[in-house]
């Protein structure tokens, strides 16, 4: 049978669990399709799902891919070989370490020509978390105050530029080397959480995105204007477990607390894909990887302190 390269979960492996090596290349039934990938990736639900040990059943991490179709299945009608796609494996079992996946053919949509595929890959998870937290979560409608705490990384930088498209005066926490980039992404304000707080600036918000950081629940609902939303994404595990079992008991007033997480509507990924190719949305990559150092790129992602995407190039 072919082989390829993949980055594998062991248990005992190292460094970090994460080996480099040979299995054999995926062949596709049915409504699947098989993609050679180029790029993946990383997102927090790679290593966190790691850490508290929910694995892939083929043991391969990566959500997020773009790559070409080499081969379809007798059941797929909406691709052809050579297509160029964005996929989301998040809810088909990941598998985006490795040269090729197959994946029914619903985990995929066509990417722009003008999209590369570095900039494609950073789209499904970060850009449609951010999406759904500010438009169906935070109902967001021009002239808001949208406070990002958390400004910086994947989905901060997305949540950036897209609260500016609606119209809204955004304001960014985050620390000091993400104060400038924060700025340069739209945002009217940046806050240096190491030197001064969203709390203490008398300020209150229509939407608050919680991404990182574990400030009390309480202190950002007294941040929050009259009908305002907060909404937590990801951040420390305590944040989001609090938000979890007393966001329902301090959603009372106007004022609502609730949580985010990621979702894979290609209808999103394709509105996200469209805003990059008409340069209104710029996916903030900060590091790019090969495939044979994933082991160092996930533990890089999972500091938490990255200014952006972070993919790897197959």
């Amino acid at each position: 049978m072919e082989k390829m390269k993949a980055v594998i979960y062991n248990k005992k492996g190292s460094p970090d669990k994460l080996i480099y090596c040979d299995i054999d290349k995926p062949v596709p039934v049915d409504s699947q399709v098989l993609i050679k990938i180029h790029t993946v990736s990383l997102n927090a639900a790679d290593y966190r799902s790691m850490k508290i040990g929910i694995i892939p059943k083929k043991k391969i991490f990566g959500t997020d891919i773009a790559g070409t179709i080499e081969a379809v299945g007798k059941d797929v009608s909406r691709f052809k070989p050579g297509d160029k796609v964005i996929g989301c494996l998040i809810h088909f079992g990941y598998g985006g370490l490795a040269e090729y996946v197959a994946v029914s053919e619903k985990a995929v949509v066509k990417k722009p020509e003008s999209v590369s595929f570095d900039e494609g890959s950073t789209l499904p998870v970060a850009g449609v978390t951010a999406l759904d937290a500010l438009r169906n979560k935070g109902k967001i409608k021009q002239g808001d105050k949208v406070l990002i705490v958390g400004s910086a990384g994947g989905v901060g930088t997305f949540a950036v530029q897209l609260a500016k498209y609606f119209g809204a005066e955004v304001t960014g926490v985050c620390s000091t080397k993400n104060k400038e980039q924060t700025l340069a992404l739209g945002a009217d304000y940046a806050i240096d959480y190491t030197k001064d707080s969203f709390l203490k600036q008398g300020k209150y918000y229509d939407v608050i995105l919680g991404i990182n950081g574990n400030y009390p629940l309480l202190a950002y609902r007294k941040t929050l204007a009259e009908n305002g939303k907060y909404i937590t994404i990801g951040g420390a595990i305590p944040q989001v477990l609090k938000t979890i079992l007393f966001g329902w008991f301090l959603s009372f007033g106007g004022k609502k607390m609730t949580i985010s997480g990621a979702r894979e509507l290609n209808a999103d990924i394709e509105i996200l894909a469209e805003l990059v190719e008409e340069g209104i949305l710029k996916p903030v990559i900060e590091k790019t990887y090969p495939l044979n150092m994933a082991a160092e790129a996930m533990k890089y992602v999972s500091q938490g302190h990255s200014l952006g995407k972070v993919v790897i190039n197959i």
